[in-house]
């Protein structure tokens, strides 16, 4: 939802996709917004990944946002709710904590130095690198793999996995992937599916599109 074109009702229609199948969805939200937070749990979404958490008092806010009182104030509305099956989820009220789970973002300087905190926050049940917005906030845009940047998800990586805190990373690279996962990453983002598509219909413009580089990027 950060970066795509899903509201809540796209979102809804692709947890009923997946729905039928062992895996389950990550719903990255746009923002720690509770109200989002709470919407998109109630659609039915397990588990959620909140960008950009800088700290450990943001990550704090974020847990609670998605939980019950007294734990946090995330609102009560099951009868109403996907995610308790209308009701039909027994003790699901007193007992959602086990059908939650919540990943942060580190994705700046301010959140790469405070890494090992935000890992030890009760109710962060993995923190996930972001280079790209990482690499923007040490003045390095577009330069995800410069040694600084790498730098940094190294050492947010070893912070956070010193604590027992499953790590991941955003890494298109697959060299770059490969050094990630060595250094403690357990979940990778390899691959997007609009990245996919586009770099596999450039091959194919290469092969058949007589012409320049300029002229086959338009097609």
């Amino acid at each position: 939802m950060e970066h795509a074109p899903n509201g809540l009702e796209s979102v809804l229609v692709q947890l009923r996709a997946v729905a039928a199948y062992p895996v389950d969805a990550v719903v990255r939200v746009p923002s720690d917004d509770p109200v989002v937070i709470k919407q998109v749990l109630d659609l039915g979404a397990r588990t959620i990944l909140v960008p950009l958490v800088s700290s450990a008092a943001q990550a704090r806010e974020v847990v609670a946002a998605a939980h019950y009182p007294p734990r946090g104030w995330r609102g009560v509305g099951s009868a109403l709710s996907r995610s308790v099956r209308w009701n039909r989820v027994d003790d699901y009220l007193t007992e959602a904590a086990a059908h939650v789970s919540v990943l942060v973002q580190v994705e700046t300087v301010e959140a790469v130095a405070a890494a090992s905190e935000i890992a030890a926050v009760d109710g962060v049940d993995g923190v996930f690198v972001g280079p790209s917005d990482l690499a923007a906030s040490m003045g390095l845009i577009g330069q995800q793999t410069h040694p600084d940047v790498m730098a940094a998800v190294h050492s947010a990586l070893t912070d956070v996995t010193a604590g027992g805190v499953p790590a991941g990373v955003n890494a298109f690279d697959p060299a770059v992937a490969d050094a990630y996962m060595q250094a403690g990453a357990s979940f990778v983002l390899v691959g997007a599916d609009v990245a996919l598509l586009a770099r596999a219909s450039e091959s194919l413009a290469t092969r058949f599109i007589p012409g320049d580089d300029a002229a086959r990027s338009s097609y």
